[in-house]
């Protein structure tokens, strides 16, 4: 039986890896990033965001990846949403990166706490 921090890692790391392949390949990602004024940070996040989706669910049979893994994405998602704020995003659009900060703080803090 997997436990929360278990159920929760697959499901961010299944996500990330998804976003972050999404970020590489994706028209509608490239004109995101241009929207952003971030063009060249494109890659680098895509990237960032698979090391961390593989992170957490190599997690699973690796336990001492799970906490740089959902600690690296806690601060991209940080970063996101100050991104967001900053080119005036309306809460909506704003909303999945707040949950997937929210998400991988969870695991992170679990991580951290486990006996």
């Amino acid at each position: 039986m997997l436990s929360g921090i278990e159920i929760a890692s697959v499901f961010s790391g299944a996500a990330f890896l998804f976003y972050g392949v999404s970020c590489l390949v994706s028209t509608r990602m490239i004109l995101e990033f241009d929207r952003y004024r971030l063009a060249h940070f494109r890659l680098l996040v895509g990237v960032l965001e698979m090391s961390g989706g593989i992170g957490l669910l190599a997690s699973l049979f690796f336990a001492p990846l799970v906490a740089p893994a959902s600690g690296g994405l806690f601060l991209l998602m940080a970063v996101g949403i100050f991104v967001r704020f900053r080119i005036r995003d309306p809460i909506p659009k704003i909303l999945p990166a707040f949950l997937f900060l929210v998400l991988n703080g969870f695991i992170f803090y679990q991580a951290l706490t486990r006996t």
